[in-house]
């Protein structure tokens, strides 16, 4: 793992970024999951970092580099969301302040062992995700604006590379054991129907911003795309997170995508 800095510049993006506007819209919903799920990854994992024991000083290395990638990750999407609030989206910080309060709440109210379990939870949808956007959705990519892309080809094959900082911290402090594999489920699930549920909400949003100057049959091609579109990233997420399910998961044991790791010696200059 390494910190990367890639110094994007989002003043001049489009907020449609990709030929089909759905897509793009898609991808901007999922980019305020990062701007306040990272600085709650980043508190949980120094909270784990005081309780490990001096045995797991590997562990803690790893988790001081895992921390700055977040800390970059956050860093890049806030200066994409402005960009977006900017655009004709303003209604979206309305929306983010209930799902950034929960993560507030998480902090004060929630177990250690809650937290540890929603953000492998969390990291084990990212790397899932990392897979699909580089494996899976060339047709939305091409003809996309290459700064877009690469914000989330960078972010993701991160996530990807990071992919099991989380899962070692939960089996340090919690173990194996049948408990420990049930709540570990049980907190991917979690955190699944949390995330999924926010981004929906922002996803209607701002395809329903552009749907205001459309006509019916405009509107009406617009919502096939976008249930085609859901289609597809949930065929394909589906096939990767059925494995998060199994007791034998191990997320060290998988193989990047293709081009993540070109991608990712890119900006490590």
């Amino acid at each position: 793992m390494k910190v990367r800095q890639p110094g994007f510049d989002f003043s001049s993006i489009n907020p449609h970024w990709a030929p089909v506007r759905e897509f793009a819209q898609s991808y901007n919903a999922f980019s305020t999951v990062p701007a306040h799920i990272e600085p709650f990854l980043v508190k949980v994992m120094m909270r784990v970092k005081e309780v490990l024991g001096p045995e797991h000083q590997a562990l803690r290395n790893d988790i001081e580099i895992f921390n700055k990638q977040e800390v970059q990750h956050c860093k890049q999407h806030v200066a994409f969301n402005k960009m977006l609030y900017k655009s004709g989206y303003p209604g979206m910080q309305a929306i983010e302040k209930s799902y950034r309060d929960d993560y507030a709440r998480f902090l004060e109210q929630k177990s250690l062992r809650f937290n540890v379990a929603y953000c492998e939870g969390f990291e084990a949808m990212g790397s899932a995700a990392g897979q699909v956007f580089f494996e899976e959705l060339k047709e939305y990519l091409d003809g996309a604006d290459e700064l877009a892309v690469n914000l989330w080809k960078w972010h993701l094959a991160e996530e990807f590379e990071h992919r099991e900082v989380c899962f070692q911290a939960y089996k340090a402090l919690y173990g194996k054991g049948l408990f420990a594999y049930l709540y570990r489920v049980w907190g991917f699930m979690f955190a699944a129907k949390h995330i999924g549920t926010h981004t929906a909400r922002v996803a209607a949003y701002l395809n329903a911003v552009d749907r205001e100057a459309l006509s019916e049959p405009e509107r009406q091609a617009s919502l096939a795309r976008e249930k085609t579109l859901k289609g597809k990233i949930r065929k394909a997420s589906r096939q990767r997170l059925f494995k998060v399910l199994s007791p034998s998961y191990d997320p060290g044991k998988m193989v990047p995508s293709p081009g993540m790791v070109e991608l990712l010696a890119r900006y490590s200059s």
